[in-house]
């Protein structure tokens, strides 16, 4: 066992490829810790009588003890202390903002910095996988089924919680692969999909039977899948843009950041022409949008050989809503950031095509509803910015197509699903919801938790071990 030095030395950085040469490619940026730099990571946690880190958890991960293992080289129990709580802890080790959630309550950050718990995640799960990935015992069969519509990160959780549970579980999913959000939005160089596939096989060895191309809303209703399931979860996350409205949005050249990332990510126009998936960006992009999505927008556009790309945000840099690490990385790689700007018109030439932008200058006013001072224009600030490529970051609404004759569901104005957050019922009785579907676009460890919340009260409903009245709260 190595020697105990908790708390003394400085956290780790995480190895990463050239900013010069990344720039210009797809491969994963975030290279890994070897095994010596974790076990020296894992040497700094004090491990607390009441851990903190756990309650800054959504899927509340048993953090201390699986870091303990892994620097007292048991390295497969540590794997099961991670996995206990999370199915997707490759994944999770990789996006999940740490540095706001199980980082934050760290003890050690409040005189320092925080143990990298993320980045031990991410190491634990990639040998599980180079070693081979154990596959845990499930209950027998208890005859009940259950349809989970949507792959993405909450759909994933709920179905492998129920399967190991002894649900036969069915996950329903529109597009020809499955993993939703992570499949589609994420770039191969932030979550390579070699990764996301390892989990996603994972939760199929769990028992869970997997269905592409299933258009709820299209295929089936709500209503027909409640005659032939006991019950439905729906982690359809949101995937309908939200678009700024102004003139020359619909010119060629201008994309939803959910157009272009799919184009990018699931039909792979990254290794164009040996996918015929081609994505067009010119010489001069500009992503509209400061969130982790635009991130990727601009940093994609990069390696498709796009010459300039601009970040334009109507707030200031202190208002930016993107993880740091993703800022960083950006402004490392040649991003150019216009803050304090906002589109008023997207200018289009002859040919019908995107020429430019035209912005006006913001100052920042009083804090809005959610804190952040609301920005305003300043008068007889107007400016253009030459550019032929526009991609709109601006989130994301649920896709209403799927409430097709659901009528019993109950959504907010904002499109969203009104379900419990303390069991994910909705207004419908038999019907769960959990993820961005719920509280709109928002982080996959947080979608993950919503999961397994539903899937918890699920079985107690069906186990006739919930004794509650069908009576959610609304959010």
């Amino acid at each position: 066992m190595a020697t105990v030095n908790q708390g003394q030395t400085a956290r780790h950085a995480m190895p990463a490829q050239d900013p010069a040469v990344r720039a210009h490619n797809f491969n994963e940026v975030a290279l890994g810790y070897t095994h010596e730099m974790a076990v020296e990571e894992a040497l700094r946690c004090i491990q607390c009588r009441r851990p903190l880190c756990i309650t800054g958890c959504p899927v509340q991960v048993r953090i201390p003890e699986f870091i303990k293992a892994l620097r007292e080289g048991d390295m497969w129990q540590s794997v099961a202390y991670l996995k206990d709580h999370n199915s997707l802890p490759a994944i999770c080790g990789r996006v999940c903002p740490q540095e706001t959630q199980c980082e934050q309550q760290c003890v050690l950050g409040r005189r320092g910095e925080p143990v990298a718990i993320g980045r031990l995640e991410r190491f634990v799960a990639d040998w599980e996988r180079q070693q081979g990935i154990r596959i845990p015992e499930v209950a027998p069969s208890n005859g009940k089924r259950v349809a989970i519509v949507g792959s993405g990160p909450a759909g994933l959780t709920a179905a492998g919680d129920l399967a190991k549970k002894g649900y036969q579980v069915d996950m329903l999913e529109a597009l020809h692969a499955a993993g939703g959000v992570l499949i589609y939005g994420i770039p191969e160089f932030r979550l390579p999909k070699s990764v996301v596939a390892a989990e996603i096989d994972y939760v199929k060895q769990l028992g869970v039977n997997i269905r592409q191309n299933i258009v709820i809303g299209k295929l089936y209703t709500m209503d027909e899948l409640l005659q032939e399931y006991d019950a439905i979860f729906l982690g359809t996350g949101a995937g309908l843009p939200i678009m700024m409205n102004i003139p020359g949005e619909n010119l060629n050249g201008v994309y939803s950041a959910n157009e272009f990332l799919t184009r990018v990510n699931l039909m792979k126009a990254f290794d164009f022409p040996n996918w015929d998936t081609p994505v067009r960006v010119g010489e001069r992009v500009a992503v509209v949008g400061a969130g982790n999505v635009a991130m990727d927008a601009a940093r994609c556009s990069l390696r498709l050989g796009a010459r300039e790309v601009h970040i334009v945000y109507r707030r200031s840099r202190d208002e930016v809503p993107a993880r740091a690490e993703e800022v960083e990385h950006a402004e490392e790689e040649g991003v150019i950031f216009d803050f304090l700007t906002n589109p008023v018109a997207v200018l289009g030439n002859e040919q019908g095509t995107v020429a430019g932008l035209r912005c006006i200058r913001m100052a920042l006013g009083e804090p809005d509803e959610s804190g952040r001072r609301r920005p305003v224009p300043e008068e007889g600030s107007e400016f253009e910015l030459a550019m032929d490529t526009v991609i709109m970051a601006l989130g994301t609404r649920p896709n209403p197509l799927v409430f097709t004759e659901a009528l019993g569901l109950q959504r907010s104005r904002q499109g969203t699903v009104v379900a419990d957050h303390t069991t994910g019922r909705t207004t419908q009785e038999r019907v769960w919801a959990g993820g961005d579907i719920v509280t709109g676009a928002a982080t996959v460890i947080s979608a993950m938790g919503a999961g397994r919340v539903a899937a918890n009260d699920i079985d107690a409903y069906l186990s006739g071990g919930c004794a509650s009245p069908w009576a959610p709260e609304e959010n």
